[in-house]
């Protein structure tokens, strides 16, 4: 079965002044529609890099990225904003909330961005509950923890039903109570919503929400034994309906 998001061969390399820098060095890898795969490594590993090849973000040197059967590469830069505002949303480690607005507010304008207007207000209705911002929506992040805020942003990027979740540390600034809370709701929302999601992180802990656990070390796909950062820990339980 073909995969639902492929790279091939993905290369690509920065300049910093004088010296460049290999982020990714031929990464090949695919995700079935439907799995949760977390990309593990250390900073400076490449999975930051892989996060905005895979998302349409930034292009490759090389290589190609298949989203669904449509190849990146082939489509034009409006075509590729199209693609992702249709079957991607975007999680990332800052919240990225507009100060001005409330947190319905927030959720609303991907709608908009979107070019779907006002979102269906059944779904929003039930990702609200399940992620526990029902009754904060009319506040505006600076009246919002930082948990809450992180819950504002996902609801943010599920609001458009989107096929894939890209999250790029998505609990890299919140504590152990509110990481565990929205790392099930990553889990929740791939379960009961059917979404396929990406996440990236350098935490093992987190990492075990997943189905699938990819490591990369100095642009690269490595096993687990050549990660020397990793160390196991039990995975997480799973959610209970």
């Amino acid at each position: 079965m073909a995969a639902f998001i492929e790279a091939k061969e993905l290369r690509k390399t920065y300049r910093v002044g004088k010296v460049e820098v290999q982020a990714l060095r031929g990464i090949s890898l695919g995700v079935q529609k439907g799995e949760f795969v977390t990309i593990v490594g250390p900073s400076g590993s490449g999975k930051s890099t892989l996060f905005y090849l895979l998302g349409g973000l930034t292009r490759p040197d090389s290589g190609s990225v298949t989203i669904d059967g449509v190849d990146f590469a082939s489509l034009s830069d409006s075509q590729r904003t199209r693609l992702r505002k249709s079957k991607i949303g975007f999680v990332f480690q800052k919240f990225n909330l507009l100060p001005t607005l409330s947190a319905l507010g927030n959720i609303e304008i991907a709608a908009d961005i979107a070019g779907r207007g006002a979102p269906d207000p059944e779904f929003l209705k039930r990702i609200s509950a399940m992620l526990g911002i029902a009754g904060r929506l009319e506040h505006r992040p600076n009246e919002l923890s930082g948990g809450e805020q992180q819950r504002v942003a996902l609801a943010r990027a599920l609001i458009n039903q989107p096929a894939i979740v890209l999250a790029d540390e998505p609990t890299g600034n919140l504590d152990t109570k509110n990481s565990a809370a929205v790392l099930r709701m990553l889990r929740q929302s791939n379960q009961e919503l059917g979404q396929t999601v990406l996440m990236i992180t350098h935490n093992p802990e987190a990492a075990e929400y997943g189905d699938r656990i990819i490591h990369m070390r100095d642009g690269e796909i490595v096993t687990p034994e050549e990660d020397p950062q990793w160390s196991p820990h039990r995975p997480a339980e799973p959610l209970r309906s």
